[in-house]
């Protein structure tokens, strides 16, 4: 049998060269690990049209996509994820936690020190070795 395949976006959004982290909510899927916001994509979104509402919907901000940084897939129990990680500047609004129970701003090389989910470890590698 076929694992279902979950294709998300996700942004690393920048500011005075800081990372913006958001911390998973317990009792969610993958409670307390830490990601780059973002969400699943709709049927008929773009990667970057997906990013855009998803920042809207869970952090009630407005974002500008930079650069694309890289694609992550990872094996879950509950399906295989396909991750598009974006980098990303806020344009308007203040990050408000809708849907994450908390957050940090770190320094590239300050990332690797949370325990972050296992599909956005490979963006995280990334940026902390700019």
């Amino acid at each position: 049998m076929s694992k279902k395949i979950i294709n998300v976006v996700a942004a690393a959004i920048e500011k005075d060269g800081k990372f913006f982290c958001a911390q998973r909510p317990e009792g969610k899927s993958l409670g307390g690990f830490w990601e780059f916001p973002g969400g699943k994509l709709e049927n008929g979104e773009s990667p970057e049209q997906a990013l855009i509402r998803e920042i809207k919907e869970e952090l009630n901000s407005d974002i500008e996509i930079l650069a694309y940084i890289n694609e992550a897939s990872y094996d879950y129990d509950f399906g295989t994820v396909n991750m598009k990680t974006y980098h990303a500047k806020l344009i308007s609004g203040n990050l408000e936690l809708l849907e994450h129970q908390n957050s940090t701003w770190l320094l590239p090389t300050q990332l690797p020190t949370l325990n972050w989910a296992p599909v956005d470890r490979p963006a995280v590698e990334l940026l902390s070795n700019k």
